[in-house]
């Protein structure tokens, strides 16, 4: 069964987008527009990692551990690597400079989550949505890609 990638890309690129509004959202000490349901992110995140994953099989299938990720990005755009990259990047500093501001104990249920929890977190969930994008894309533009030369051989 072929996964509808362009389905996934478009959950991912929704999930990028509420999380990066979550994110500024908190950065700047702003009311959250979507409130606790950005915990729903979390999920969401499963939603499409697992057709990423699976779309990044044939790419990755003749290449070694090493060079898994070149693989898997190779036939997306140049930008989006470099994007995917600064992501993940950022998503590592942001963790670590929120760690010694995260709030100890048990947090109230019935209060909203503080701002600097959803800054902690949404840096991985814009990391996430958009390598899913990315990899998905670049699954995509190679199967094109496999097509147009197997249409050549012809």
């Amino acid at each position: 069964m072929q996964i509808p990638i362009p389905l996934f890309m478009t959950l991912a690129a929704a999930g990028l987008v509420i999380s990066l509004l979550v994110h500024v959202c908190a950065v700047f000490d702003l009311p959250q527009p979507i409130g606790e349901a950005a915990w729903f992110l979390h999920a969401g995140i499963f939603v499409v990692w697992i057709p990423a994953m699976l779309a990044i099989e044939p790419l990755c299938r003749e290449s070694n551990r090493r060079d898994l990720w070149k693989a898997a990005l190779r036939w997306c755009p140049r930008w989006m690597r470099w994007v995917t990259y600064g992501f993940v990047l950022y998503a590592v500093i942001n963790f670590i400079t929120f760690l010694p501001f995260a709030p100890k104990g048990q947090q109230p249920a019935d209060e909203p989550t503080p701002p600097i929890v959803l800054r902690g977190f949404s840096g991985h969930w814009m990391a996430f949505y958009f390598t899913a994008l990315a990899i998905m894309c670049s699954a995509v533009r190679g199967r094109r890609r496999d097509q147009a030369s197997a249409i050549a051989r012809q």
